[in-house]
């Protein structure tokens, strides 16, 4: 009895916990908005919600990393600087997970004037190599118009890149010799998702 009362106690905190991330991140558009005392408060926030991760090894529970993620806050100023494109407005950033291929595409939706809209996608390999830990291999770099790719969502996308069809897009190989790139997962449940990679970069997903 006094275990089951347990289990209840910390699913209770970890709602908690994620109520108090997510209110935390709300209106900081991925994080661009955020103030260096907005970012101390959701770096407090995730860590307390690392403590009560309910999938200690996330890299042995393929079913819940599998599918598509939509990014909710990040350091990351790789995909921040989209935000800073001359007339252009930074849409949502998907992650797309296949672990049964080992294979991730990271989408990014770049809206502008009319008939501008683009698509800049990174797809890489990666190797677990620890519970929580996968090395990433970068391999390909997609960047296209919205109309000339034909893009409607994520998975379709995905499918297009994997056909081996040829597209209306700028679409170049990435040397996968550079191994720097890692990423863990600190946190994992069935709709919610905390990474921390090389450099520093936090990042929170929701499933999509």
């Amino acid at each position: 009895m006094l275990g089951l009362i347990d289990q209840l106690d910390q699913r209770g905190l970890t709602m908690l916990g994620k109520t108090e991330l997510l209110d935390a991140i709300a209106g900081k558009n991925r994080g661009v908005l955020a103030t260096a005392v907005d970012q101390q408060a959701i770096q407090v926030a995730i860590a307390r919600l690392e403590e009560r991760n309910p999938t200690p090894e996330p890299l042995a529970a393929p079913d819940l990393l599998q599918g598509n993620w939509r990014l909710l806050y990040t350091t990351s100023q790789d995909l921040l600087r989209f935000e800073q494109i001359p007339l252009c407005r930074l849409g949502q950033i998907y992650q797309y997970i296949l672990p049964d291929q080992q294979r991730i595409y990271n989408i990014a939706e770049l809206y502008g004037l009319p008939l501008l809209s683009a698509v800049v996608s990174v797809a890489a390999v990666f190797q677990p190599v620890s519970k929580q830990r996968v090395q990433v291999q970068f391999d390909r770099s997609v960047v296209g118009f919205t109309g000339f790719l034909g893009y409607r969502s994520p998975e379709g996308f995905i499918q297009t890149l994997q056909s081996g069809k040829r597209l209306a897009a700028l679409d170049v190989a990435i040397d996968t010799s550079n191994r720097d790139a890692w990423l863990d997962v600190t946190y994992l449940d069935n709709d919610l998702r905390i990474g921390r990679g090389n450099g520093g970069s936090l990042f929170v997903l929701t499933r999509a």
